[in-house]
């Protein structure tokens, strides 16, 4: 059995603070692509249109996630 030399790290890529700005970042990116819609035609804009499609998957993703985070640690707290 080998001992653990050094402390395990705190994956902060799944803590909460963070699903929360990578949901505010999306939702940016969406809003501005949509102005950037105003003023695109052809291939540009369809490019923009599928991206905001894939951001707009994305986010539910990241909210139903942050939905269990939520969940979760509340029904920590209740023990």
């Amino acid at each position: 059995m080998t001992e653990q030399l050094f402390p395990k790290s705190n994956n902060k890529s799944n803590s909460a603070a963070s699903v929360q700005n990578m949901i505010e970042n999306t939702e940016k990116n969406i809003r501005e692509a949509e102005i950037s819609m105003e003023f695109a035609s052809g291939e540009e804009l369809e490019n923009l249109q599928e991206k905001n499609q894939r951001r707009n998957k994305e986010l539910y993703v990241k909210k139903k996630e942050m939905q269990d985070k939520v969940e979760a640690e509340e029904r920590k707290n209740q023990l």
